[in-house]
């Protein structure tokens, strides 16, 4: 449950405050934020240290420093994959957070361990202690002790590193000081004094070039102080007890306080008023921590962790049509012309002149260009300032939460802080107000464009520019609405979801030239979808028809007809800056300010938009002004769109080529295509297709070309040709596909051939019973050469084996199987099919029948010798049924 109340002042900031991510725990008395994954950790009191993904919300590990004893210091050292702890036993424990491995544990100090700082380039940590000693040690040196700063009177409770002279820091002190030290020396360079009880935190101030540091003390205040001067800039009064945390944020221009009293308190860091007074339920907060580059701020409570995002991390930037960028650095103005730029690369930074044009009244969090480039809008601290874009001279300023140009650059809505948005239209010196509107709901954002879009809660109103009529309510809640330059097309982009609809002008004009009433909701006409599609965009600007995007998982797409393209995989989070036709290029920012560009063809663009709006001859048209090696784009967004013919026709790639041809069944195309790559892919892809459509001839060629043996053999037993599956058994065991081999021979009756081909291959055991089934002739053969074999690794079992012509007593029928064999064999003229399991039968029913009335042939006894033993059963082998001749 989250209890939120805000102070608004006459110039209030506009941070949306969101909660990103909660825990519980037990009592947290530090937090740090790693410099480059999602992550945070928090020491606990009761000797732990827990460490947790903020994007996915997630425990990734936990660390027990010690049982029992507050971890009141814990710091990343991300450069080493370290994690470094201080604790209530004086101990300094180092660990390898991807192993949980304890690397070093040092007795630092005599007593309590209160803060640890990490140098920013240097091997050094700080240590500060209730010894009242500040400690300094040296990890390239084993963990030595190099340096000890002596002073306080009291417990030392905090100290820093001067982010803009890291070989100084600060420390605060309960004996009511801050003393500031150098590296070099023992002894504090100065002492501030101000504070009328203990001071438990000092934070420096990271950006622009003020020498200041913020301080928080048990007299219930935060102090800014200059440590140039030595002297106190600003008191900050508001809490009810001990402020136990301060932070100058380093990206937005505000200070932060955490307090005993539980609550969080934020600050605007120029004119120290109070802007927000936060309370999350956990009782009281001891720790704060933020990060550069990202607007996220880490709390730690008596009851468990918190991570809170502070307004929008999208860079205050905008760029005009002829590559002038305008951004804004803290409250400084600066310019580049991205033109200027010479042997621009994809995906690596433009190397640009920079001007400063100013240091801004307010602190800018949104800049824009007007729709013709010739005003550029900023807007911050709650006012509005109108400059032209060559000369940048002030032409009107004034209150707003937000502003946004129509798409005639001289008119703009601003919504001052009741939430009531007025049309104001532009003079030579001065504004006009042309209407204005109070909506009954909570405005939650503004967009201009052709029409203006209020976003609600859960819906968004678009409505006309001169006098406000109510045009749509749509029922989704954008967070970004983005107009076409011709006005007849939109993205809506929300959490997870992005709609491009169209804009049905005529219908709309039509309507309202009527003069009738309309809906509740709007002109049901008034737009129609284009497409949906699944994904969160964080930018974007259209070109043409086409709308060109970034999205949370940091990638650039495209969008035409509704078919997304994927442009580039991105390095980092960027922003859309433009496009540039004449360049081709595209434009982005990163957090920190740095431009990057991407190629992007405007005939390429062009072509798809033609196919997209169903135009195919004026699309072949564009067709010659993109280059040959973007082809095989443009065809594969034919074929996207189900022009599969001309894609065939435009596209250069062999493998794209023959795909298409198969699809499209066309064989010869397909067949002159595998004739030059020698796929045997692409082989068996054809010879499917020829089965398919009935060449039989085709497909066996594609198959002998793909050595596709057992397509073959299929194929050939299908129609009966008998040469060609000799010829298959031929190659077939020339190249080792000894299975497709046998049943080629085993089909053609050639069972010596069958019994060679086994043991050739070692595989006696399937010989010996294959001999035992089909060609008992060759049985003594086959078990003498199994006998030899077997004796070469078990003679014992050799000895086991049987030979039939040696031991016939031990065969049943052997003797009758022989003449059987004969029999088979006077058989084996071609003889047709349907007759075939007549003439079979007729002639093994005379052999048993003449074996059934003759007397039975005594055995004869062989030379006394030993009683073999009974062979090991070998494995159970699948026994082919017996050749039936086609």
């Amino acid at each position: 449950r989250i209890f939120f109340r805000t102070s608004l002042s006459a110039m209030p900031q506009r941070f949306e405050i969101k909660r990103q991510f909660s825990s519980r725990s037990e009592r947290v008395k530090c937090v740090d934020m790693h410099e480059t994954e999602p992550w945070f950790l928090a020491s606990l009191y009761n000797g732990h240290v827990v460490v947790y993904n903020y994007e996915t919300s997630t425990l990734l590990k936990t660390i027990e420093v010690v049982e029992n004893i507050p971890v009141r210091a814990a710091r990343f050292i991300s450069r080493k994959q370290w994690l470094i702890t201080g604790s209530d036993d004086y101990q300094i424990r180092v660990f390898n957070y991807d192993t949980m491995e304890r690397i070093k544990m040092i007795e630092a100090h005599t007593d309590y361990i209160r803060a640890l700082a990490v140098h920013p380039t240097q091997p050094f940590v700080l240590s500060s202690s209730d010894d009242m000693m500040i400690k300094l040690w040296d990890w390239d040196k084993g963990w030595q002790n190099t340096m000890v700063f002596e002073g306080h009177t009291h417990y030392v409770m905090q100290i820093a590193f001067n982010p803009k002279d890291p070989n100084t820091f600060a420390s605060a002190s309960l004996d009511r000081t801050i003393k500031v030290w150098g590296l070099g020396s023992h002894a504090a360079h100065f002492t501030l004094e101000g504070h009328e009880k203990g001071v438990n935190c000092i934070d420096y101030f990271k950006g622009g070039d003020k020498p200041y540091l913020v301080s928080g003390a048990d007299d219930n205040t935060a102090r800014v102080w200059d440590y140039s001067s030595k002297r106190c800039v600003q008191v900050l009064e508001g809490h009810s007890h001990n402020v136990s945390a301060v932070l100058f944020h380093p990206d937005l221009p505000l200070i932060i306080t955490c307090s005993e009293d539980h609550s969080v308190k934020i600050w605007h860091s120029s004119t120290y008023q109070l802007e927000n007074t936060l309370n999350y339920g956990m009782e009281r907060c001891w720790a704060i921590a933020a990060l550069h580059g990202t607007n996220s701020i880490l709390l730690g409570y008596d009851e468990g962790s918190a991570v809170i995002k502070i307004g929008r991390e999208e860079p205050p930037v905008s760029m005009d049509s002829n590559g002038k960028v305008i951004w804004a650095k803290q409250s400084d103005i600066q310019t580049a012309n991205i033109k200027a730029a010479s042997d621009v690369v994809d995906g690596e930074a433009i190397i640009l002149k920079q001007r400063d044009l100013e240091s801004c009244q307010i602190y800018p969090q949104k800049i824009s260009h007007s729709p013709n480039g010739r005003f550029v809008s900023v807007c911050g601290d709650g006012e509005y300032i109108i400059y032209t874009a060559m000369g940048w001279r002030n032409t009107t300023f004034g209150n707003a939460l937000e502003f946004v140009w129509a798409a005639d650059s001289k008119e703009y809505a601003v919504r001052d802080a009741s939430s009531r948005i007025s049309i104001l239209e532009m003079k030579e010196k001065t504004r006009k107000e042309k209407t204005s509107y109070k909506p009954s709901f909570s405005v939650e954002g503004l967009f201009g464009g052709h029409l203006l879009a209020i976003r609600g809660p859960e819906f968004v109103e678009f409505r006309e520019w001169n006098d406000l009529r109510l045009i749509r309510v749509i029922e989704t809640a954008p967070h970004l609405v983005l107009w076409s330059d011709n006005g007849e097309l939109l993205a809506l982009c929300g959490e997870g979801i992005m709609y491009i609809l169209r804009y049905n002008m005529a219908d709309v004009e039509a309507i309202l030239s009527s003069g009738g009433e309309l809906p509740a909701d709007g002109i049901a006409s008034a737009f129609d979808v284009v497409c949906e599609i699944a994904d969160t965009v964080r930018t974007g600007c259209w070109v043409g028809e086409c709308f060109i995007y970034t999205t949370a998982s940091s990638r650039l797409h495209y969008c035409v007809g509704g078919e997304v393209i994927v442009l580039h995989h991105l390095t980092t989070t960027m922003y859309m800056l433009g496009y540039l036709p004449k360049e081709n290029r595209l434009y982005l920012m990163d957090k920190d300010f740095t431009i990057y560009s991407y190629s992007l063809l405007l005939a390429l663009l062009e072509f798809q938009t033609q196919i997209a709006r169903g135009d195919v001859q004026a699309a072949l048209a564009v067709l010659p002004a993109v280059p040959e090696d973007h082809h095989n784009k443009c065809a594969r967004f034919l074929e996207a769109k189900g022009l599969k013919e001309i894609a065939l026709q435009v596209t250069k790639d062999p493998d794209h080529r023959f795909e298409l041809a198969i699809h499209l069944r066309k064989l010869d195309v397909a067949f002159e295509i595998a004739s030059k790559s020698q796929s045997g892919l692409q082989w068996k892809q054809l010879a499917d297709l020829a089965l398919s459509m009935s060449q039989i001839d085709l497909a066996m060629e594609c198959m002998v070309k793909a050595d596709d043996f057992g397509g073959l053999l299929l194929l050939l037993t299908s129609i009966a040709d008998k040469d060609g599956m000799a010829n298959l058994a031929v190659r077939a065991k020339s190249q080792g596909k000894i299975n497709i081999a046998f049943v080629c021979q085993l089909l053609l009756g050639q069972l010596s051939e069958c019994v060679d081909l086994l043991v050739e291959s070692n595989r006696l055991p399937e010989a010996a019973f294959f001999c035992s089934t089909y060609l008992p002739s060759r049985s003594a053969y086959v078990a003498t050469k199994w006998k030899s074999d077997l004796a070469k690794s078990n003679i014992k079992a050799a000895e086991a084996l049987a030979n039939p012509e040696e031991f016939a007593n031990l065969f049943p029928n052997f003797l009758e199987s022989l003449d059987r064999e004969q029999h088979l064999k006077s058989l084996q003229s071609d003889i047709p099919a349907q007759a075939y399991a007549e003439t079979v039968q007729s002639g093994l029913l005379a052999v048993i029948s003449s074996y059934a009335h003759r007397a039975p042939v005594p055995t004869p006894t062989p030379a006394p010798v030993p009683t073999p033993t009974p062979a090991p059963t070998p494995a159970p082998v699948h026994t082919p049924a017996a050749p039936t001749p086609t």
